[in-house]
């Protein structure tokens, strides 16, 4: 189907191949250029892409997908008339599963002093590293939906987040987000396939109407920016010493690990890990993990509390937010990690990439997959900027809905 496209294809257009290290396809792995991430294009079930464009052949193309270390070629390799271009992405260990090897019991005891010292000298840290005035981001925002196991979509979303460090609710920074475009790319036949599946009974239109609804409220894009305040959960944290302990991946780099655990009377479990991966000579934030798994179990007539419904709309995917569930249980990891980038004196995220799996099982023990993928990736930082204007937050944002091939 490839070299079908690349004789067929005209002189604006561009055609390629991505696959794994093992040369297996990547479908819906986007594809856009670096200086108009508008212009894109995302691959098909056998990894080919298939892109038309007016912009100069010297032009960077970047092709990105969660878990791999994102590719820039020149636009020109991929011109059409040419041999087939493959492109083989890499995976990136940090994007998804960070490997993080607990320190021995022995070693933690009595080490609670030194243990406090370290805290207190990665947070001094922190309070350097991290801008203080207001800062612009421009990002390539992707969402892919899986049912049972098989990619039916994916979403790309340009938008401009502004992050006003310590200005939001108990001290946490304010993020303002604003979509400028958004993509749906989906293929038809799998479309079918997830519809006839997700249409079933009231339950499963619900969790269909929710996945609909992603682009309009811009919801997912914006959560996943949002979450993950580092300095802040950081501070809130560092004195339970008992709950953190050490390791060291390697000479360079060593992992602190916070758990915090909670057991709702048995309703409600849940453990989060946070992983905060730092310089092990300058005590400086290189990457953070965050990782929240969850059970919920809903004994007959239970009304949820406002506290555990804000819980459970972690895996709402609507724009309003869950008020009354008809619900009896609920499993569910969420992983979140960011990579950040030093420019200049100050660190800012460059990537940041999700995962959340969960079973939702209703009232007639229906069970409800969910499968949710995420990377976001900085385009443009502009420091010390002003903030954006209601207009800019309240608009829709224009979506083009786009079949692969």
């Amino acid at each position: 189907m490839c070299v079908l496209f690349s004789l067929a294809a005209q002189a604006a257009e561009y055609v390629g191949r991505v696959v794994d290290e093992k040369g297996i396809p990547v479908p819906f792995a986007t594809v856009y250029l670096e200086e108009n991430p508008i212009v894109g294009t995302a691959t098909n079930n056998d990894g080919c892409f298939r892109l038309e464009s007016s912009e100069k052949p010297s032009s960077s193309l970047i092709i990105s997908f969660i878990g791999y270390e994102k590719q820039q070629l020149p636009l020109s390799v991929f011109a059409a008339g040419t041999e087939l271009k493959t492109v083989t992405l890499i995976e990136q260990p940090i994007a998804l599963e960070e490997t993080v090897v607990m320190a021995k019991a022995s070693r933690q005891k009595n080490k609670r002093k030194a243990m406090a010292q370290l805290l207190y000298k990665v947070y001094n840290r922190m309070q350097y590293d991290f801008p203080d005035n207001p800062t612009r981001y421009r990002i390539v925002s992707d969402v892919s939906m899986d049912s049972q196991h098989t990619p039916w979509g994916m979403e790309q979303m340009i938008a401009t987040a502004v992050c006003i460090p310590e200005a939001g609710k108990e001290g946490r920074d304010s993020v303002q987000f604003s979509g400028e475009y958004c993509k749906r790319f989906f293929q038809q036949t799998i479309r079918d396939s997830a519809d006839t599946i997700l249409a079933g009974t009231k339950l499963h239109k619900e969790l269909r109407k929710m996945a609909n609804e992603v682009d309009s409220g811009v919801v997912v894009h914006r959560t996943l920016w949002a979450i993950g305040n580092i300095r802040y959960d950081f501070e809130q944290t560092m004195n339970d010493i008992r709950h953190w302990s050490v390791s060291r991946e390697s000479e360079k780099e060593t992992v602190l690990t916070h758990v915090e655990q909670k057991n709702y009377l048995g309703i409600f479990k849940y453990e989060y890990r946070r992983n905060y991966i730092v310089d092990s000579d300058n005590y400086r934030v290189k990457r953070f993990s965050e990782e929240l798994t969850m059970a919920l179990n809903v004994p007959f007539g239970h009304k949820f509390r406002a506290d555990e419904l804000e819980l459970l709309n972690l895996l709402n995917m609507s724009d309003s937010e869950i008020e009354k569930f008809r619900l009896k249980k609920a499993n569910a990891r969420i992983t979140l990690n960011t990579i950040y980038q030093l420019r200049g004196s100050k660190l800012y995220p460059k990537e940041k990439n999700l995962r959340t799996v969960a079973n939702l099982t209703g009232s007639k023990d229906q069970v409800i997959p969910i499968d949710v993928k995420a990377t976001q990736r900085v385009t443009e930082i502009v420091p010390d900027v002003k903030a954006l204007p209601k207009s800019a937050l309240t608009r829709r944002v224009k979506r083009e809905i786009v079949p692969i091939y």
